[in-house]
Parts: structure tokens; sequence; C-alpha cells
């Protein structure tokens, strides 16, 4: 069956049935529901193509993603933020439009994107302090949503974001109330904004203690397992090695937690440690009880509130920008316990 059918069959045009089965605010509930009905006792599946000529929408979700040699966006956690997006578009009858382009080449990407018309809005992945795209988006009218925030962009834009500040100084303030004096912060890179703010969580918890932050213990790089073990390594190295490590990435405290065993160490015992972003589909943190403590987000319902957020912005253009904050909460796992002195390197 295709629409034209459902349409005769429901004595509706094609574009009011159109517009029901995609939830559309100009259709009466009673008919939307009529329409959905019959459209399951039929076993109607939309075209897409067919949609978009009714609508005048390609009924498709664009994410570019740069490729950088300092930053990379595909990995595990954007995996999980596409499965819960993907889960919001296929209610709404819409497709996910990936595209992978050089870092240099983003703003060409996305005004051919918009020339095209191929996509209904976009998502926008990994911003940085001051982030451009922002003002691109805004210029070129497409309904756009930022998976995080700009600090440094003053003008209004749609987000949605984790209280990345909150959750890091809430984990600073735990090891802190063991007794951690050296506690040290393995984060990504400081141009992105969730980095920037993790960083400010951090600092902030230690000198509302009375305790100045020590640059010696406080490193920024691109989160993968190999900083994590290289980083925490000469760290342990060192005369007066920290006793505790807060994480921003389960894939990098994974490195951590390696580095730990070789020297001789025991997580939770002599040296604690806390990740964020344990709560993956595919790298879980334990099972009955948690490997690590950890400041729990998941990434695949922020993609599935992203979605729907920027769904409803195309479905009601001309609104006020939508924003929403989503806090991490703290699992207490195996791998943090009470300040112990540490051994020192022989």
């Amino acid at each position: 069956m295709n629409l034209k059918e459902l349409a005769e069959h429901l004595h509706l045009s094609q574009t009011t049935v159109s517009r029901a089965l995609n939830g559309y605010p100009e259709v009466s509930e009673k008919t939307r529901e009529r329409v959905k009905q019959a459209a399951r006792d039929m076993n109607y599946s939309p075209n897409t193509r067919a949609k978009g000529l009714a609508t005048g929408r390609a009924h498709a979700i664009g994410h570019i993603l740069p490729i950088s040699a300092s930053h990379e966006m595909v990995n595990p956690i954007f995996g999980d933020f596409i499965a819960g997006a993907g889960n919001a578009y296929s209610r709404a009858g819409y497709e996910i439009v990936i595209s992978l382009v050089s870092d240099l080449e983003e703003e060409k990407a996305y005004r051919s994107i918009d020339a095209r018309g191929i996509v209904d809005g976009i998502i926008v992945h990994g911003p940085k302090m001051s982030d451009p795209r922002i003002a691109l988006l805004s210029e070129l009218g497409m309904p756009f949503l930022v998976h995080g925030r700009a600090s440094e962009v003053t003008e209004p834009y749609s987000w949605l974001d984790i209280n990345n500040a909150g959750a890091f100084q809430r984990a600073t303030e735990f090891l802190l109330d063991l007794g951690h004096q050296r506690i040290a912060l393995i984060n990504g890179l400081e141009f992105m904004d969730f980095a920037y703010r993790r960083r400010i969580g951090y600092e902030t918890a230690l000198t509302d203690r009375g305790m100045a932050p020590d640059p010696t213990l406080m490193r920024a790089e691109e989160m993968t397992e190999v900083y994590g073990f290289r980083t925490a390594a000469e760290m342990l190295a060192d005369a007066r090695p920290p006793t505790a490590f807060i994480v921003s990435s389960m894939i990098t405290a994974i490195g951590v937690r390696r580095a730990i065993h070789e020297a001789g160490l025991e997580m939770g015992r002599d040296i604690s440690v806390i990740t964020h972003d344990d709560d993956l589909g595919y790298l879980k943190n334990g099972h009955s009880v948690p490997i690590f403590t950890a400041t729990r987000s998941s990434v695949r319902e922020a993609g599935e509130r992203a979605a729907e957020m920027l769904l409803d912005q195309i479905r009601n253009p001309g609104g006020q920008p939508l924003t929403h904050l989503m806090e991490a909460e703290l699992i207490i796992g195996t791998s943090t316990g009470p300040a112990r002195k540490v051994p020192q390197p022989t």
C-alpha cells in the first residue's frame, strides 16, 4: 500500500495523511489517531520520497562529523548517541544522514547540505568554546541543536548538555571526603567546551576546600586508552604521586587502571579512580557491582532527547530556542576508597 491508496481509503488528502503520520500540530488529534490506526491495520510503511513531496520536507536529520588530527568524533560514545537519536527518528519517520568531512571543509559541507535540501535539521557535535558553526547555521536558517554548549557564544541557540561542571565538582568532593589530597585530573582537550567545564568543576571543589589546584596534576588530551595509561604511569612514577584520578572518559579510565596494575598497585585500595560516561551500550561498567565509581549520564538517553527536541523545532518553526541540562548521578563502584600512603618507586 502506498500513501495515495491509504488517503483514498480514508477519504482524506495525501497531505493530510502525511502530516497526521508525522505529528504536525495542524492536524486534529482525532484525525491523527484515525490515520495512524488505519496505517497499522493496513501495514502501511511510508515512502520517504513520497513524504517529502507531500510535505516539502526531506524527513532526514544531518550529523556532520569533522575528521580532525586533534579530535576524533567517531567513537563508542558517538555510537550510543546515534542509537538513542535513531529511536526518536524512527518513531517520527525520519532517516539519518551522516557525513564525514575534513575539519577544514566544515563550512562548505554545511552550506552544501543546506543548498541541496537533503535534511530538515542538523545536530552539531563536539562544540568548541567559541564555535563558528552556531553562527553559520543561524545565518542559513536551518533548524539545529547543539549536543553540548559553547561557552563563548552569546547568541541564543538550542542545546542539550550534561552538567559537566557539577558532575566533576561532586566527584572531586567525594574524593576529598575520602581524605585524598593529591587528586589528578585526566581530562579531554580543553578547547572542547565539555572538558573546559569539567576542569572548572574540579578546580571549584579544590578551592572551596582551601586547596590551590596543582597544574602538575592536570592533563588534557584526546581521550584514548593509551593516553590514560601513559599519563597515569608518568604521574605514579613521580616523587609525589597522586592518590586518586578523575578521568573524563571510560575508555581513558581503562588505560589508567592498566597503569595502576603495572605499577604493582591495586585500584580502589592504593589508588582511587572516578570516571565519566560509564553508561555505554557496548562497554559496561561491570555487572551487578560497578567496577568504576562514576559520574553517570546516559549518552543514549541524551541522543534520544536531543533528537526529540530538534524534531519539535522542525514541526514548530519560529519558536524560542530549546535547552535542556541533564544531571549526572554519582555511582559508587570498587575503584574508590580512603586515601592511603602510596609506596614510593624504587
